[in-house]
């Protein structure tokens, strides 16, 4: 008979659940059973699991009502809610910038007569950050600048003439002598007005020039006196003669430049020239001419404005006053306020 080893204990038979345990597993599954339900059934209100984390700082009440930028947004920007009912900024795409369209400057416009094509353009109109109202400035032709007028020694700065000179020295229509002088209480030549006139006016010839016997080729101011005759400023004498050395009286000044300009006489010329307190020493061929400078403003007398000394031998500031109101009246130079110069009412 073999002999068997002994046996090892046998293993004690295991008892069923008592009543405290039954009792502990059910509250176990219950709960996570609960957990799950309340998980899902949070999925679908936006329940976010990093909700149930710990955060550094309190979550805002979105439940408030917002003010009227909660989130400091910069103008131009809108917003959007989340699912979690969070409000966020929306960026606009890159390459597409918010603009406002009633706070841009203009392009610049291309000036006429410039070349536009060497000036660099701008890409994009450029916002205008003052805030200001802008103004847009319209190009202004450039004025031909005139040079300074000649100083004259002998024509201080209250001589009555004054103005008139200066205007008409600046142009080159009048000039002085080699020792800066210019003589204004000198008389002047027929020969020298016709020098003045051609400089003024320079009109086209729309006569024929004629030849007189007192004014060789050669002389210095020949070629103004046909320009004066052609543009029917001056005339000649019945014998041929233009007697360019004669010292021109003040009437005759006034009857060239009104026949030069064409001004038409009054009304009633003599009613014009009754203004004067020497009406009678006005030679009858003149009165029209005389009453048509007065009511044109040619006539500037001195030193009495109501006195015109018709034959008396005119100087040449007076001749620079008389040719400065024939520029004025034909709109090449403007006006300047003078006691001496005569208006009509």
């Amino acid at each position: 008979m073999t002999n068997l080893p002994p046996s090892g204990p046998r293993s004690p038979q295991r008892n069923p659940l008592d009543f405290d345990e039954f009792i502990g597993l059910i509250v176990a599954f219950t709960t996570i059973g609960a957990i799950i339900f309340w998980s899902f059934s949070r999925r679908e209100t936006g329940f976010n699991l990093g909700q149930l984390l710990p955060t550094p700082t309190p979550t805002p009440n979105i439940e408030q009502t917002p003010p009227a930028n909660p989130n400091n947004l910069l103008p131009g920007l809108s917003t959007q809610t989340n699912p979690d009912g969070v409000t966020l900024p929306v960026i606009p795409p890159v390459g597409k910038p918010q603009q406002d369209s009633t706070n841009i400057l203009p392009l610049p416009l291309p000036l006429p007569g410039v070349d536009n094509e060497q000036k660099p353009e701008l890409s994009a109109p450029v916002p205008n950050t003052s805030g200001a109202p802008f103004q847009v400035t319209t190009p202004v032709a450039v004025l031909p600048v005139t040079p300074p007028p000649r100083a004259f020694t002998d024509v201080p700065d209250n001589f009555w003439a004054r103005r008139f000179i200066d205007v008409l020295s600046s142009r080159k229509i009048i000039e002085g002598f080699k020792d800066y002088t210019f003589r204004p209480d000198q008389p002047i030549t027929r020969a020298e007005f016709a020098a003045i006139i051609e400089r003024a006016f320079n009109k086209e010839i729309g006569q024929t020039k004629l030849a007189f016997t007192d004014v060789p080729g050669n002389y210095w101011a020949t070629g103004a006196i046909n320009d004066a005759i052609g543009t029917g400023f001056l005339k000649g004498y019945p014998d041929k003669t233009f007697k360019p050395e004669q010292k021109i009286p003040r009437v005759q000044v006034l009857v060239a430049l009104v026949s030069g300009l064409g001004l038409k006489s009054p009304a009633a010329p003599d009613k014009v020239v009754n203004i004067y307190s020497d009406t009678k020493d006005i030679p009858k061929y003149a009165i029209d001419r005389v009453a048509a400078a007065t009511q044109e403003g040619l006539v500037v007398n001195y030193p009495d404005r109501n006195a015109f000394a018709p034959n008396r031998e005119a100087t040449r500031a007076e001749v620079a006053a008389m040719i400065h109101q024939a520029l004025v009246r034909t709109g090449r130079l403007p006006a300047i306020k003078s006691d001496n110069i005569v208006q009509v009412k």
